[in-house]
């Protein structure tokens, strides 16, 4: 398997070859030359795996450059219940991604039993052991650069405290992450974690990133990588819970569902459409938005108008406050025929601070072929969403679960299996819970005092070149 460019100016290379960095060096995002794909026989064979059994037939059509029995042992140290033991009441940590049903044809998909409780962690600990491994091969070092607006950060900063060659460097918006996801972070000490708090929003972290990537000799010279989801083999590892949820919610392979996907940066539901591509029999990909609402104006109008920092708006769902979608860019490819010079055409526009429209020339006709509906929410519609969750079905729910499942009900079809996608456990958004609800929910062991630990971290300005000059002092 061979990866290409959705700008189209960079060679073909293999997993490995890609695994460590995150922007393709002409700018564009990785995906593979082909996707695979299960015929029926193969999803009935597939039907009675467990999680780490599904993960190896996924992830070894796309990873073909490390011997399978090293593969294998990587996602069998990866998927334990041991690792994801934050599971609800009555659910199985062996399942590693519960399927919970509130009612007939409508279910949570339970994504956040890992160590930071958020559904970034079915990804990045598989790129944790990937990462290691890799590097042992290779017998080299790397600096990790990322951003994050809330979720990745810590899911990263745990999956890679400790591995030996790995230092982390994770741009957060100074501020505007929760007390919970910021101490989560924060209280690290491991000497190869490093927490810079930049002075703005998601969207300027996001663009210290690619602005660090695309500076090519900076980049190879300190051993730049990446985390975010811009890196492939994130998405590639997201695919899988696709898999898994569809054979819970069904009884054979006749059978369509639908998913409800809470979206930001569009990593989660680009997993969902590349799934879709394998032949996984997924009738709608719900995008679910809060009030930063660029995607869902995008799937019902065509025009893709991200917004700056002083148009995204800070909300009560704040890792969904995002307002560029980076993995955006990938569906995009396939939706103009894998087109790399429109690609690089249209991304011209939004590099320039622009938008673009897909309705000229029928493109944005081509979009419910690919099965992607949306809607958004608003606070006063996640508060409610949480008090209905808690009072008709005894869940309680976090703020972005919320608004997936707030459009999860308004999109939902008679006899299709609706799943939502559950983003993290209410632990982490004690403030909206106590709004909603006028409780706190319970926090998994081990986290009752996370806000009074020591804190580690830099305040810096939105400056890629700062960030540069402070990764070059840290790993002098």
């Amino acid at each position: 398997m061979k990866y290409i460019s959705t700008r189209g100016q960079s060679p073909a290379q293999s997993f490995t070859e890609i695994l460590l960095g995150g922007l393709a060096p002409d700018g564009g995002l990785y995906l593979p030359e082909t996707y695979p794909h299960f015929s029926d026989d193969g999803l009935a064979r597939m039907r009675g795996m467990n999680y780490r059994e599904l993960a190896f037939e996924v992830l070894s059509r796309f990873i073909t450059d490390i011997p399978a029995d090293d593969l294998q042992a990587i996602i069998d140290k990866t998927y334990t219940a041991a690792v994801y033991c934050n599971v609800r009441p009555g659910e199985n940590a062996e399942d590693i991604t519960p399927l919970h049903t509130l009612e007939p044809d409508l279910h949570l998909l339970c994504l956040s039993n890992g160590p930071t409780i958020a559904f970034k962690d079915m990804a990045m600990q598989l790129l944790g052991n990937l990462f290691e491994y890799v590097l042992a091969k290779a017998g080299q070092g790397i600096n990790i650069l990322g951003a994050t607006s809330g979720d990745t950060g810590s899911s990263a900063e745990y999956a890679m405290r400790g591995k030996h060659g790995v230092n982390v460097f994770m741009l957060s918006p100074y501020g505007k992450m929760s007390r919970f996801q910021t101490a989560q972070m924060f209280s690290l000490q491991d000497p190869n974690i490093f927490n810079i708090a930049v002075k703005g929003v998601f969207d300027d972290c996001q663009d210290i990133v690619k602005a660090v990537s695309n500076d090519h000799a900076f980049k190879q010279a300190n051993h730049i990588g990446a985390v975010n989801s811009i890196n492939w083999a994130r998405v590639a590892a997201q695919v899988v819970y696709y898999f898994k949820g569809y054979f819970a919610a069904t009884a054979d392979n006749r059978q369509q569902v639908s998913f409800a996907v809470p979206s930001g940066n569009f990593g989660n539901v680009c997993a969902g459409h590349i799934a879709r591509m394998m032949g996984l029999p997924i009738r709608h990909l719900v995008v679910a938005t809060n009030e930063n609402d660029v995607l869902d104006e995008f799937f019902r109008t065509g025009v893709y108008r991200p917004r700056g920092s002083a148009n995204t708006y800070h909300t009560s769902s704040p890792s969904m406050d995002i307002s560029k979608a980076s993995n955006f860019e990938r569906f995009v490819f396939d939706l103009v025929g894998r087109d790399a010079g429109k690609v690089r055409e249209l991304w011209g526009e939004v590099d320039q601070g622009g938008a673009f429209d897909l309705n000229e020339g029928s493109i944005f006709g081509k979009v419910a072929g690919f099965g992607f509906q949306s809607g958004s929410s608003s606070h006063a519609n996640r508060m409610q969403t949480i008090r209905n969750a808690w009072e008709t079905w005894q869940v309680m729910i976090d703020t972005h679960t919320a608004d997936g499942l707030k459009v999860a009900l308004e999109r939902r079809e008679a006899d299709v299996p609706m799943l939502v996608l559950e983003t993290a456990l209410p632990a982490k958004f004690e403030d909206s819970i106590r709004e909603a609800l006028g409780r706190d929910p319970v926090r998994p062991a081990g986290m009752a005092d996370l806000e009074n630990l020591p804190q580690r971290f830099q305040v810096m300005e939105a400056d890629a070149n700062a960030v540069k000059q402070f990764i070059v002092e840290k790993t002098a």
